[in-house]
């Protein structure tokens, strides 16, 4: 399975209590002072202390040696060669990363293709002009129509000059499930006509979905985000291959 992927432009959306106001051991400050965010303490083999930390982004383990004079930065294998430091970073650092990823899409304006009873819910940011952002529509259509996804369309204009009068058009339908499924089940046969006077409401929406997307650190559409089985959020850009899409989107009843 992919491992999640972070990016220096997702650090702000991790609102938590600030680590910093803990007085942390002297070679723990040291990494601190240059730039990193120390999470927490966890516990470690060998008369080490291991520290979670947030660098550039990533998660990083720091382990503090039992003198408490020095520290280093990295994973930790034992001697079957399994990663130890993975597990406590995942639920230190990227789980509530992840929550609060997911809390900002749920928030954002989107709309919905699927079920709303489907026990899995993907996030997509999508523009209405978007060659990949129909691939993946039609490649995802059994999940959906068998009840087991449901994909939130966060839905954004920037691939042409139009995108933003199309998307606003279908935000200010009647039935936006409908509307959507019309386009895109249209493909380029599309006849969705753009909004040429747009609500202020739905501006700000398209607005506020851009930001979020940029703030998610993604530039291009479709940007897909899902949730692995360990609450850890991952992120396909562009129309997955067939060993992705399966990933992405879990077993079918």
């Amino acid at each position: 399975m992919q491992r999640p992927l972070y990016l220096s432009a997702l650090l702000p959306l991790l609102a938590m209590p600030l680590a910093q106001a803990q007085e942390w051991p002297a070679a723990i400050k040291a990494v601190e002072a240059r730039g990193a965010e120390i999470i927490e303490r966890f516990d470690a083999p060998s008369g080490l202390q291991g520290y979670a930390a947030r660098y550039n982004g990533q998660g990083i383990a720091l382990y503090l040696t039992e003198d408490g004079q020095h520290v280093l930065v990295g994973n930790l294998l034992n001697a079957q060669g399994e990663d130890l430091s993975q597990q406590p970073l995942d639920r230190l650092v990227y789980q509530p990363l992840a929550k609060e990823m997911l809390a900002k899409l749920e928030r954002s304006t989107w709309i919905a293709d699927g079920s709303v009873k489907a026990p899995r819910i993907i996030y997509m940011f999508s523009d209405p002009n978007c060659p990949y952002c129909n691939m993946f529509w039609k490649q995802a259509r059994p999940w959906v129509e068998a009840g087991d996804v449901q994909i939130r369309h966060v839905m954004v204009g920037m691939l042409r000059q139009d995108s933003v009068e199309k998307a606003a058009a279908l935000l200010n339908a009647k039935d936006r499930q409908a509307a959507l499924h019309q386009h895109e089940s249209a493909g380029k046969a599309s006849q969705l006509q753009g909004l040429k006077k747009i609500p202020e409401a739905i501006q700000q929406q398209l607005d506020s979905n851009l930001g979020l997307m940029a703030e998610m650190g993604v530039s291009a559409t479709p940007a897909i985000f899902y949730p692995d089985e360990n609450g850890l959020l991952h992120q396909q850009r562009g129309a997955p291959g067939p060993d992705v899409l399966r990933q992405i989107m879990g077993p079918r009843s």
